[in-house]
């Protein structure tokens, strides 16, 4: 089970936004790259400030981004608007993002560097993983337990957590560790999900 099971009532409540922006003229590709510039910007601050407070930040902007990604798939989908390079924007945009936005972790009081650097490279792994699946069997895998949408919803939850408790900040490293090993799980059946599809 993951959040992705629940992205089609999502679409539907953003259905109505997304025929105003197409209406206004607003491409698919243009959405992506403002989902990636928000999440870089935020990424800047976030790592320039190094104050727990300012991770209040975090679910706020990992919510916009998450709405924003739904909303260049429905356009691109809705619209006829699918093409090569929206794809690689797609793809890359999504993995820059969440290394803008979970590199920051690495300044938090009591974080270790080396468990952030591993689980932001498994983070890349799982999408790696679920691209890989596309590669094969012309199906993206989006296998849990902890996609992109269950990763914002735990990093953007513990933002808001230490900046509203930066005591907390002492449970970093258990909480880093707990979505290593997630990111790992997550990447492995990804890969059994290929497995499993016949040929």
């Amino acid at each position: 089970m993951t959040l992705y099971d629940i992205k089609p009532r999502f679409q539907a409540l953003l259905r109505p936004l997304l025929r105003r922006l197409h209406k206004a003229g607003i491409s698919a590709n243009q959405i992506t790259l403002l989902a990636l510039v928000m999440s870089v910007i935020t990424g800047i601050v976030l790592a320039i400030v190094r104050d727990p407070y300012w991770f209040m930040l975090l679910p706020v902007v990992l919510f916009i981004r998450m709405a924003l990604n739904a909303l260049d798939g429905m356009m691109a989908r809705e619209y006829h608007q699918q093409t090569r390079l929206g794809a690689i924007l797609n793809e890359t945009g999504d993995v820059l993002s969440d290394i803008a936005l979970y590199l920051p972790f690495m300044f938090l009081p009591q974080s270790s560097v080396p468990l952030i650097m591993a689980m932001l490279f498994c983070t890349i792994m799982t999408e790696f993983c679920g691209i890989l699946a596309q590669t094969i069997h012309s199906v993206r895998s989006y296998a849990g337990p902890f996609g992109k949408s269950d990763r914002a919803l735990v990093f953007g939850g513990w933002g808001l957590f230490i900046a509203l408790w930066p005591q907390l900040n002492t449970w970093n490293n258990v909480v880093w560790g707990a979505a290593l090993l997630l990111l790992i799980w997550t990447a492995i059946n990804r890969c059994r999900s290929v497995l499993r599809e016949p040929s």
